[in-house]
């Protein structure tokens, strides 16, 4: 494929090779954001650009809000890896997924840049409206790798996605000092737990144990809607704020 029309129309094109067909005729309906952590950007899109790598995503978003796009919307590109979200497990058939450029956890983790995040909000909301993405289903790319990935990592501004109709989001209870479900733990609490997150999506195994898994769960959950302490540690504040997101649910879920 030598070039396309790009489905955004503020994206300059960058073709990867790293992309397949969707499989089983399946559309996308999710999107999932990542950071690089990479160094620079440039470096950043040269990797999704080449075919030794073997990752791509659809766009990747500079932190000047240049929006590059690599892989046609229609198209799979290979950006979720080993992963999975309310029984699915073939993320990137079903998604859309969104670099952001940011170096991450290993070189420093700086903030988000204002005009790079309004340009993800754009992004989002024209890949929201040509696929009919619930806001339940725009996800982090922790969300959906358990135990393998924390982008993009507790600084993004969920909230600020949310308020410009981008995403599922509550603000978050607040923290008592009350101690909660933690690893070792055992019995019909951590089932209920568990059944929630299995509820709202998360892979979590529903055993009646705080085990490793689960305890990497509330992780994920508290690094994208209860980022000011990501222990977890399943306490008053992390319950409360699951429950309300899973109220505000659309009835007849479909994550």
């Amino acid at each position: 494929m030598s070039g396309f029309s790009p489905d955004h129309r503020h994206a300059d094109v960058r073709v990867s090779p790293n992309f397949g067909p969707r499989r089983e005729g399946v559309k996308p309906d999710m999107i999932v954001l990542h950071y690089t952590g990479m160094e620079t950007g440039a470096g950043a899109e040269a990797w999704l650009c080449d075919p030794v790598s073997e990752v791509s995503s659809h766009y990747l978003v500079h932190e000047d809000g240049r929006i590059v796009q690599m892989v046609r919307e229609g198209d799979r590109a290979w950006h979720a890896g080993k992963s999975s979200w309310g029984g699915q497990s073939d993320i990137n058939s079903c998604s859309i997924g969104i670099e952001i450029v940011n170096p991450g956890h290993a070189f420093g983790y700086p903030a988000f840049p204002k005009r790079q995040i309004g340009a993800v909000i754009e992004l989002c909301r024209g890949i929201i409206a040509r696929h009919e993405v619930a806001p339940q289903r725009v996800l982090a790319h922790s969300d959906v790798a358990l135990g393998r990935k924390i982008d993009p990592g507790e600084k993004f501004p969920w909230r600020a996605l949310f308020e410009a109709g981008v995403g599922h989001w509550v603000a978050p209870s607040p923290r008592d000092g009350r101690a909660g479900l933690k690893p070792g733990d055992a019995g019909e609490t951590v089932e209920e737990l568990q059944s929630m997150l299995a509820l709202y999506g998360y892979g979590v195994e529903i055993t009646g144990r705080f085990d490793d898994l689960t305890e990497t769960t509330v992780q994920a959950f508290q690094r994208h809607f209860r980022t000011r302490c990501v222990d977890g540690v399943a306490d008053a504040s992390t319950l409360s704020t699951l429950r309300r997101l899973i109220a505000e649910l659309p009835e007849g879920l479909d994550q």
